[in-house]
């Protein structure tokens, strides 16, 4: 699969990356080598120049169905309370009355929100914020998370809080998900694999499965022998890219 914008910019180039049900995912590269670009593209919001984006082995032609986007801001509607605004993908999916409210204070009760029911998104924390998107997103149970950096504006503990939020939810969900971070430390405690992207035009430059036990504890994964022996083969993987990506924007400046 290609993608090139209509400014003539070539974001991917020649992607082929095959994804099983029920995998975590997470795409690792420099800026610009197209990983928001994929998931755009998974999710029917945009359409690649050539190639093909199949999800469940049909072509992606328009809003893929039963998948959620978790965006890296928030999407929250200023003017609606939590309550509401989780309630909100419901709404537009035909979904009302009891059952909207009963899934609604579930999802809410999940991510550790009961009791700010009727607060506004002004009169929480980022990641108090991240936690309404978070139900927002899996009220109505897509069947694939699509995850564009969604934690990197928040603090580190935070971060690590809603990492482990995620895993939490995720576990035994039988849902599939493909994750985007610079982090290759959130990467490989996150996912069962991890994909390293060259610079732009990206493509596949390598594929690393993590056997890391689940379920995983954030904080304590980070120690075990094989996350320091996987990172270092994925920064040597990583590291030219990197530098690559580098000297073109400095060039382009």
């Amino acid at each position: 699969m290609t993608k090139t914008f209509e400014t003539g910019y070539t974001a991917l180039r020649g992607v082929q990356l095959e994804i099983a049900p029920q995998r975590f995912v997470a795409l690792v590269g420099p800026s610009g080598c197209g990983k928001s670009t994929t998931l755009a593209l998974v999710a029917g919001l945009d359409a690649p120049s050539g190639g093909t984006v199949s999800v469940r082995g049909k072509p992606v032609d328009g809003i893929t169905d039963s998948v959620g986007f978790l965006f890296q801001r928030d999407a929250l509607l200023p003017w609606k309370t939590v309550r509401d605004n989780v309630m909100l993908p419901l709404q537009l999916r035909g979904v009302a009355g009891a059952q909207a409210r009963e899934r609604t204070a579930d999802w809410i009760d999940r991510v550790g929100l009961r009791g700010f029911e009727g607060a506004y998104p002004y009169q929480l924390s980022g990641g108090m914020r991240k936690r309404v998107a978070l139900a927002q997103t899996l009220v109505y149970d897509p069947e694939i998370l699509l995850m564009d950096e969604p934690f990197s504006a928040l603090d580190v503990q935070t971060r690590n809080l809603m990492e482990a939020e995620v895993l939490g939810l995720w576990q035994g969900s039988g849902k599939t998900v493909m994750f985007v971070t610079h982090d290759l430390e959130e990467a490989i405690a996150l996912a069962d694999e991890v994909v390293v992207m060259t610079a732009g035009p990206g493509r596949v430059k390598a594929r690393y499965d993590v056997p890391l036990p689940r379920p995983r504890d954030i904080e304590q994964v980070r120690f075990d022998p094989r996350f320091t022996e996987l990172y270092r083969a994925m920064w040597d993987d990583m590291r030219d890219e990197v530098l690559e990506s580098y000297a073109r924007a400095r060039q382009a400046g």
